[in-house]
């Protein structure tokens, strides 16, 4: 799936990752992750992918939820490859607005957002803080 997925016949040539907030991970360069987050797309674990032939339906963003406490954690990918195999399949790649919606719309709920989780260089942030980075 990171390299294009078919679509009716057609290659969509796709690239799931954002290689700057890849880059900025790697350091741990919080105004770089910030940026990479304003400025690219995220890669986001679907538990139902979207239907390709509707642009307005985007899937079932897929969270965790621990069995011990309730508390529910969004994870989130720069890169496509970063995404264990143990999640969900299905992917999309949104946009710094979608997430800034999602992130808004939920912040009730989810406690905690995870970027690469798995590494290589994860990092963890509450939804607020993530909020005011895309805002910056």
């Amino acid at each position: 799936m990171a390299g294009g997925k078919k679509r009716k016949g057609k290659k969509l040539d796709v690239d799931f990752k954002n290689t700057a907030l890849t880059d900025a991970l790697q350091t741990q360069d919080m105004a770089a992750i910030a940026f990479a987050l304003r400025h690219g797309p995220t890669v986001v674990p679907l538990m139902r992918p979207g239907d390709a032939d509707d642009p307005r339906d985007v899937g079932e963003v897929w969270t965790y939820r621990d069995p011990n406490t309730g508390e529910i954690a969004l994870l989130l990918f720069s890169d496509a490859a970063h995404k264990p195999e143990t999640l969900p399949p299905h992917i999309a790649l949104q946009s710094p607005q979608w997430l800034r919606a999602f992130l808004d719309r939920h912040r009730d709920e989810i406690t905690t957002v995870f970027i690469d989780i798995a590494g290589p260089h994860p990092i963890q942030a509450s939804p607020v803080d993530l909020l005011a980075a895309l805002d910056a």
